[in-house]
């Protein structure tokens, strides 16, 4: 090894942040995961099993558990499991072994977290005569549940903040 070379891996040494760790992580792909199988669930129930005749030209239906999950106790539990899965694999995603639970990765998951459960509030309240977006239609008053917790799980992000 020349001395060049040393020199300039022990400069990038200086640099390195000593708190950063892989990219990759199980925790982390465990996170990403949930967090796309909240979003599948929520997008599969909505295009899939409860289509609405007057929007699309389909039929609905779908495997059993939607239909067991659809009006449970007065509420649809089909999107509460998906938000559900979205919310506990951000939470997840907030440990220092993932990069969202160190360093800038805190404060821009704590920043989405909050600026995306404020931005879902208040279209909610503007489209709330008639709401024509997709999802926000069949939570009416619940939307303001799924803001609030999206600011809850940047309050997550924000204990992890140093």
């Amino acid at each position: 090894m020349s001395k060049s070379t040393t020199r300039k891996s022990s400069d990038e040494a200086a640099y390195a942040d000593p708190s950063s760790g892989p990219l990759l992580s199980v925790r982390f792909i465990v996170a990403v995961l949930l967090i796309a199988l909240g979003i599948a669930w929520i997008a599969y129930y909505y295009l899939v099993v409860r289509p609405d005749p007057t929007v699309l030209d389909a039929k609905a239906g779908g495997p059993a558990i939607f239909d067991t999950l659809r009006d449970w106790k007065g509420m649809n539990w089909n999107y509460i499991g998906g938000f559900l899965a979205i919310f506990v694999g951000l939470l997840i995603s907030a440990h220092k072994s993932t990069p969202l639970g160190r360093g800038r990765g805190v404060v821009t998951g704590m920043l989405f977290c909050f600026l995306f459960g404020l931005l879902w509030i208040c279209t909610f309240y503007v489209i709330a005569e008639d709401p024509k977006i997709p999802v926000m239609n069949d939570l009416h008053n619940y939307n303001l549940v799924v803001g609030i917790a999206f600011m809850a799980v940047g309050f997550g992000f924000a204990t992890k903040w140093e």
